[in-house]
């Protein structure tokens, strides 16, 4: 074959896809009710939305964004994440002077170039919320709480919440200062892309995912043990309502998120059937990143769900059924044919899936053809029938048959 799909991306297809409408159906009716309302940026955006909130440092801006020139020598970046675009989006348009606290959830397509592997790809797809202008660690904890009956409404199972603070301002120097040390003794242990952040972002170092890295990240000084009274405070009372909401949760000190705009607060959901790419929803606090982008101090946070992979454990746990029409129209006869036409848009108009035969083929060609269509009924219709007003109706899962008046059609189908 001439054309292929580019590696690392796919295509959706039926009926798969109609698992994915079912989760953005849920996301739509589910979000709305802590109030959220969606927002959908553009797909690209200025390079620099991403270089200065993610950080220059970070695997993602170093390594795995699609950059490229436009025709005005513009440097233009698909997005590889969507909490930039969204920030951006905010003070472009003064939602700031809004109510606080705004809320908003996106659904769409992130680009990065990196090795495809199970649940992740490089043209994937997020959900992701960003709530503005709400300090208070309640927030967090309804951020985390609505993450907890999202999932669990998508029927997901066994997950287990992590919880981190990361500092801020006033206590990172300190922590980074420590880490400096640590690290400084084993710098035999970094893989090359850490040797060189060591002294720019020891931080990364933490999240990289190199086995000699990792293997640190156990012995490295603790951020829990350098937090200021403010941050320390913030996480003692988010752990506090965590546990007034019956919320499950572990304190994961060993945790930090590879994007440089997080500060205080940061939490993962994470799956075994996943195997060692566990993560299912990531997110946390970055009180800075909209007075870093020239707009009013804002205290903000928000997560983002890898929509490939909970539609994995979705399919894994109770599978895709394929949707089937209702009725597969069966005909004899021009006259037969034209009423089926008639009737098929006049069902349709009411959501009833019907299809129906366009080749004048035989009785038993059309009838393999319903079965091969996988319809429930085959109403069949001939002279006799539009002579009676009825229409024959053979039920194809156990070959039960009878007959309806062309007027009871509905009432028959449960469809009022």
């Amino acid at each position: 074959m001439k054309y292929r799909a580019i590696k690392g991306v796919r295509d959706l297809l039926p009926p798969e896809v109609n698992l994915w409408q079912e989760v953005e159906s849920l996301t739509r009716r589910f979000f709305a009710s802590y109030g959220y309302r969606e927002m959908r940026p553009p797909v690209m955006e200025f390079t620099e939305v991403f270089s200065r909130s993610i950080g220059e440092t970070t695997d993602i801006v170093e390594k795995e964004m699609y950059t490229f020139h436009d025709r005005a020598g513009r440097s233009i970046t698909l997005r590889p994440e969507g909490t930039a675009p969204v920030v951006r989006a905010y003070i472009q348009n003064h939602l700031y002077t809004l109510p606080s606290p705004q809320k908003y959830y996106y659904i769409g397509p992130m680009f990065r170039y990196e090795r495809p592997q199970k649940g992740r790809l490089r043209q994937f797809h997020q959900i992701g919320v960003e709530a503005f202008g709400e300090k208070d660690p309640r927030m967090d904890a309804e951020m985390l709480d609505m993450l907890r009956g999202f999932l669990e409404r998508a029927g997901i199972e066994g997950l287990t919440f992590e919880v981190n603070s990361i500092g801020c301002e006033v206590c990172r120097p300190a922590y980074r200062e420590a880490l400096l040390g640590f690290l400084g003794e084993e710098l035999g242990s970094l893989c090359p892309d850490c040797l060189r952040r060591y002294r720019v972002n020891p931080l990364r170092v933490l999240d990289c995912k190199a086995e000699g890295c990792r293997s640190l990240r156990e012995r490295a000084p603790r951020i829990g043990e350098y937090l200021c009274t403010g941050c320390a405070g913030h996480f003692e009372a988010l752990r506090g309502h965590l546990d007034a909401l019956r919320i499950p949760f572990r304190v994961n000190q060993a945790m930090v998120r590879g994007l440089d705009y997080y500060r205080r607060t940061i939490f993962e959901v994470t799956s075994e059937a996943l195997g060692s790419q566990d993560a299912v929803a990531a997110g946390g606090r970055y009180d800075r990143l909209v007075e870093e982008f020239g707009g009013p101090p804002t205290p903000a946070l928000g997560f983002a769900i890898g929509m490939e992979r909970l539609v994995m454990l979705i399919m894994e746990r109770r599978g895709v059924k394929e949707p089937v029409p209702e009725v597969y129209f069966v005909t004899i006869g021009k006259e037969a044919e034209a009423l089926s036409f008639r009737l098929a848009s006049e069902m349709r108009g009411r959501g009833v899936w019907v299809e129906l035969d366009y080749s004048g083929a035989s009785l038993r060609s059309q009838l393999r053809k319903a079965d091969r269509h996988g319809a429930r009924y085959a109403f069949i219709i001939g002279e006799e029938e539009i002579s009676a007003g009825v229409v024959r109706y053979k039920r194809l899962s156990d070959g039960e048959q009878g007959e309806v008046r062309i007027e009871g059609i509905y009432r028959f189908l449960g469809v009022e």
